[in-house]
């Protein structure tokens, strides 16, 4: 009863803040989490390993049916789920099982596959709803000057407010992102168009002061502009679409893992830190801006889910599968006493991480943080 009382809490909460978008959120996470416990399921099944449970959402259990040897469940928070195999269980590590069907008695191979499904299926799922983007189309900052900088490489070469990037050195530019990435310090050729006139123009970028999405200040070849506040649609459709998906995985993934190594490393303040309260904030904002920009996000936080299951923290995905390395290696188990510290050590750091984070959250909600 106390879980559907919490979980009727944050409904009434999410109601009053972010109106129906605040729906779309609580679906869109459950639906990652139940794609990813799917991973889990399926490969399991294909193992011939019994599974006692698959719930989504933890805490009490408000819809649950029984097919075969596994409860199927729908619990009060939807902000989390799991999948219970038979002979193994993170709430009792030490719990062993081996009959014919039991996790414990496949191979470590095997289970590393099924441990790995989970977090794959969130990566795939996020390949997929890149695809859909791709023929929705995505909105992007249009490559049209609103600013030209004092003494900068645009000054130089006659560059004016309101002229459109077509092209540099003949690769053809359809958003403002992809501009910087052609800005060396060699000469080259923009192709612009100024009052419907298209014009060659040709410059060599200067060393600025710029700085990065996580506020590092850097030196880098710059034209000296900046976009205007327009904005354009952009398609990828057919063969092109699974290249779009691949390259935003690919660029999705990167951010996040160079992310988690700029705070590691004390770049990023542990105070830009955020956990469910600020996904829940962004994505119901998300949602009321377009379905582009709360696909693009949902996406993001799949991919995030896929990478940060596979880190080797005991009680994680990729926890287990450093377990089952180790067995597949040595061939033997990690000592059971090892084990089961480990995994309780493991539950102890993320249920910690949970709290600073869901803190963090609040403090930068009610402005703490300047």
């Amino acid at each position: 009863m106390k879980s559907i009382i919490f979980m009727l809490a944050i409904l009434i909460i999410g109601f009053y803040f972010y109106s129906i978008n605040f729906i779309a959120t609580i679906i869109a996470i459950s639906f990652l989490i139940f794609f990813h416990e799917l991973g889990h399921f399926l490969v399991a099944k294909f193992f011939k390993v019994g599974v006692n449970t698959f719930s989504v959402g933890f805490g009490e259990k408000v819809l649950k049916k029984r097919i075969g040897n596994t409860d199927y469940c729908i619990s009060a928070i939807p902000l989390g789920g799991y999948v219970e195999l038979k002979g193994q269980n993170d709430a009792n590590p030490a719990l062993r099982n081996y009959d014919s069907d039991s996790y414990n008695v496949i191979g470590p191979f095997k289970r590393i596959l099924i441990l790995f499904a989970g977090p794959f299926f969130n990566l795939i799922l996020a390949f997929f709803i890149y695809i859909f983007l791709g023929y929705h189309g995505v909105e992007k900052i249009a490559p049209k000057i609103g600013h030209i900088a004092e003494n900068s490489a645009a000054v130089q070469a006659n560059l004016m407010v309101n002229d459109e990037i077509l092209a540099i050195d003949g690769v053809q530019i359809r958003e403002w992102e992809e501009i910087s990435a052609l800005v060396t310090t060699a000469p080259i050729d923009l192709k612009i168009k100024r009052n419907g006139e298209i014009q060659n123009i040709n410059l060599t970028p200067k060393i600025g002061k710029s700085k990065t999405i996580f506020g590092e200040e850097i030196s880098k070849p710059l034209i000296g502009i900046s976009p205007a506040n327009e904005y354009v649609t952009i398609y990828n459709k057919g063969a092109d679409s699974l290249k779009f998906a691949l390259d935003e995985s690919i660029k999705a993934s990167k951010l996040i893992l160079v992310g988690l190594e700029k705070l590691i490393t004390g770049i990023v303040s542990a105070k830009e830190m955020g956990g469910i309260v600020a996904i829940t904030d962004i994505t119901s904002k998300a949602a009321g801006i377009s379905l582009g920009v709360f696909l693009t996000l949902v996406a993001l936080i799949s991919i995030n889910l896929g990478l940060i299951n596979l880190f080797p923290i005991p009680a994680l995905d990729g926890g287990h599968i450093v377990f089952n390395l180790y067995e597949l290696i040595f061939r033997r188990e990690v000592p059971e006493k090892l084990f089961v510290w480990l995994n309780y050590a493991g539950i102890a750091l993320l249920m910690a991480l949970m709290l600073f984070t869901v803190v963090n959250d609040f403090l930068r909600i009610f402005g703490f943080y300047e």
